[in-house]
């Protein structure tokens, strides 16, 4: 889950099912009450996945799924997205593992980086702040930790193949944007 409409959905199927969900973060979901029956998990699982969701069970995927929900969060969400970012201690804070095996995890399992990863969130949250015409790139690069216009540039181009103006100038948001659930 990455968004709060994708909360509210999972919210929607649970409550259908007849299970009563205590909390519901990004990724996760506690559950009031004795734990789902084999069943009622397999309707989940269904139901979720017609959603676009998976119901992860193994504990790698779900540590993954929360280090991916906490880059997003940090890069979508934060009240302030300008404070640079220590990302090793963040995502070692927040799933209590030491960020060498975060890293040798999620890249044996993703195939990329969390630091790539981390780089494509960030330039698909650019494309979005390009394509609404909200902020100058300066302010972009800042809002989202950027050294400098020229760092968030030439990273931009090495992810997209165009430079930030270029895009701006086209803005077809169906070829160039990807859901950020999808970035890998």
């Amino acid at each position: 889950m990455v968004c709060n409409r994708c909360i509210t959905a999972v919210r929607e199927v649970l409550l259908n099912l007849g299970l009563q969900p205590a909390e519901i973060e990004l990724g996760i979901v506690k559950l009031s009450g004795a734990e789902p029956g084999t069943e009622q998990q397999q309707a989940l699982a269904k139901a979720l996945a017609d959603l676009g969701f998976e119901l992860l069970d193994s504990n790698r995927s779900k540590l993954i799924d929360q280090v991916k929900n906490k880059i997003t969060q940090r890069i979508y969400y934060s009240d302030d997205p300008a404070e640079k970012v220590n990302w090793s201690k963040l995502l070692s804070d927040a799933v209590f593992h030491e960020y060498n095996y975060l890293s040798a995890l999620f890249s044996s399992v993703e195939g990329i980086t969390i630091e790539q990863y981390i780089i494509r969130q960030k330039i698909e949250r650019v494309k979005e702040l390009l394509f609404y015409d909200e902020l100058n790139l300066g302010e972009i690069a800042n809002k989202l930790g950027y050294s400098s216009i020229a760092h968030l540039s030439s990273q931009f181009k090495k992810i997209t193949g165009q430079t930030p103006s270029s895009f701006k100038k086209t803005r077809n948001v169906n070829s160039a944007r990807k859901p950020i659930d999808k970035l890998l």
